[in-house]
């Protein structure tokens, strides 16, 4: 291809297409997560491995691959239950041969000793870009597809690799496609531009034969790898060139083109014909025309001379009158506003004597609550002081008739509280109290008496030794 071509915008649209195919195409591509609302989807073919793998709960679980086998059962007692339209191999440790193959076969299964592979047994479609050079030595795409099934799977399953997680298609379409874009390029090879543009079945021929021959075997023997080719189409053949691309469009399109002038000719000159007739009807027509329109504008404008003076003297007049009505309204519109201001000051002044007589009596009725609020609480302290000499006088009565067992026994209760105040003393001394009756309040008193002394004799000695706060 030059490098002054601008581009095969041709070609471009060709390769879009291709590749929308493509993605349309594509097997089990990962499902985007359902919006709130709506049932999410089946998990994808990884999600299904990774789920039979980590083992499945008892019940229907995924199996490995993009198909939907479930898996019952569980731990070495499970069931494998494959549709209708999958090819399926359950091999065995310890067997040469398989246990189970075929289309759609269920079986049980043993994870510790078991292992079995699931393929899909539907046709699959590979779309072809094959970017060739022909006979010339100039760029041709050639778009093909090919479709083909699995015929003999005892046989495609020893041969081929179907063991990809996603797509176990993946890899038996890229080697399928590989061969088919070399046997289009070989053939292409031995063409010429014009040849792969008009004719593609000699490439739809040769690229059969070589992927029949690799698929099914030749002669019937068994070096094919089971599979079956369906069909094989040859789409879209574009030159890459764009200048090539419109060289070859020339011919042609300089061919119609003269058709195309030579007719253009014709009809211009039929055109011009009829277009200088109808010209010199419409020059005829246009004459009458000014001619009738003059007639016509002369006599409207008499009449609209008249009628613009006979209009003028009708609005005259009715200015006139309506100035001598507008002001008599005026004069009646400001004597009632004359009116209705003197009314605004007489309310306004009734108003004002209202609101101080309001007032007045406002205030007075104020004072006297006022005087009324400070009585009662006077009155409340005089009460509430009443109350305090009573309740006074009441506490001493109470503390007046108290006899020396109750005296006795608030002194004993109180003892802790006189213990915890007194200075801890550094020594201990006994002091024995004799002659005093211990049963009676004057010689526990006594006794009382005798031992704070002691206890304040300890911690005056203490003090002066210099082992309180201000010693060594």
């Amino acid at each position: 291809m030059s490098g002054s071509d601008q581009g095969n915008t041709y070609l471009e649209k060709v390769v879009a297409q291709q590749a929308v195919l493509e993605d349309d195409l594509r097997s089990r591509r990962s499902a985007p997560p359902a919006p709130a609302g709506i049932a999410p989807p089946p998990p994808g073919p990884i999600a299904k491995r990774h789920q039979a793998l980590a083992g499945a709960p008892a019940g229907d679980g995924p199996a490995p691959g993009p198909v939907d086998v479930r898996i019952s059962g569980f731990w070495r007692w499970k069931n494998v239950l494959v549709p209708p339209n999958a090819f399926v191999v359950h091999t065995r440790r310890g067997r040469d041969e398989p246990l189970h193959i075929g289309l759609g076969v269920s079986f049980r299964f043993n994870p510790s000793t078991d292992s079995f592979l699931v393929v899909p047994g539907a046709a699959q479609t590979i779309l072809i870009n094959a970017y060739c050079i022909c006979r010339e030595l100039q760029g041709v795409l050639v778009q093909g597809y090919v479709q083909w099934i699995i015929q003999d799977f005892g046989t495609a399953y020893r041969k081929l690799d179907f063991a990809a997680a996603d797509d176990p298609m993946r890899l038996v379409n890229l080697q399928l496609r590989e061969q088919a874009e070399a046997a289009i390029k070989d053939k292409v090879s031995t063409m010429g531009v014009r040849d792969v543009l008009s004719d593609k079945q000699p490439i739809i021929e040769e690229l059969t034969a070589r992927l029949r021959a690799v698929a099914e075997g030749e002669d019937t023997s068994d070096q094919g790898l089971g599979l079956r080719i369906v069909t094989v189409q040859i789409k879209e053949a574009v030159v890459s060139s764009s200048r090539l691309w419109e060289n070859l469009q020339k011919p042609y399109r300089a061919e119609q083109g003269q058709i195309a002038r030579l007719a253009e000719l014709e009809a211009e000159e039929a055109v011009a014909q009829r277009e200088m007739a109808a010209a010199r009807i419409k020059e005829t027509q246009r004459l009458e025309h000014e001619r009738e329109l003059a007639e016509l504008r002369a006599r409207n404008e008499s009449q609209l001379f008249d009628t613009e003076a006979a209009e003028k003297l009708r609005r005259t007049k009715r200015e006139h009158d309506d100035s001598r009505e507008v002001a008599e309204l005026q004069t009646e519109t400001t004597r009632h506003a004359l009116r209705m201001e003197r009314e605004r000051h007489e309310e306004e002044a009734e108003t004002g004597r209202l609101r101080a007589e309001r007032d007045h009596e406002l205030a007075r009725l104020r004072a006297e609550g006022e005087n009324a609020l400070a009585g009662m609480r006077a009155r409340s302290r005089h009460e509430q002081a009443l109350l305090d000499l009573e309740r006074e006088g009441a506490r001493a009565a109470i503390e007046n008739d108290r006899t020396p067992a109750a005296v006795q026994t608030r002194l004993i209760a109180s003892l802790p509280d006189i213990m915890a105040k007194l200075p801890k003393p550094d020594e201990l001394r006994t002091v024995t109290v004799n002659g005093a009756d211990q049963t009676s309040v004057a010689g526990l008193l006594t006794q009382l008496t005798a031992v704070v002394g002691a206890l304040r004799a300890a911690a005056d000695g203490t003090a002066t030794d210099g082992r309180g706060p201000g010693g060594r």
